[in-house]
């Protein structure tokens, strides 16, 4: 069996405010992976479970995002338009309260699929995939 060679993920801050439109050849955005870390986003979202996500992707009611609730505080959830026409980040895990928000720019990243760590059929997608 051939020996694969690795795949070099470039790993961006989410906090970065670099220009990646002139050294990425995906849409202008970076691409990062992150591991769901526990259990607010139960049933979908396992802890363990590998997340990629586009950074600075136009998020859509429904999405998985990673928004920036405070300085340097991250946080994985879904994003839902309320009855108001405002924006709330909903846990799946109804333990979790939802989080209101001002507006969608602290949405920094879109998830478009997770995978389970170990297992090459494990991948499920979500939204509109990116062509690159």
């Amino acid at each position: 069996m051939p020996t694969r060679k690795p795949i070099n993920i470039p790993v961006v801050s989410a906090t970065s405010q670099q220009d990646t439109t002139d050294d990425s050849n995906c849409s202008g955005n970076e691409i990062v992976a992150l591991m769901v870390l526990g259990d607010s986003m139960q049933p979908e979202f396992i802890e363990g479970e590998i997340l990629v996500i586009e950074m600075g992707a136009p998020a859509t009611d429904g999405a998985f995002v990673i928004a920036e609730v405070a300085k340097e505080d991250f946080i994985f959830r879904q994003l839902k338009s309320d009855e108001q026409g405002g924006w709330r980040l909903h846990a799946l895990n109804a333990a979790y309260p939802d989080t209101a928000i001002a507006g969608l720019e602290i949405i920094k990243g879109v998830v478009t699929h997770k995978k389970k760590p170990g297992s090459r059929k494990s991948v499920k997608y979500y939204g509109t995939r990116s062509s690159h």
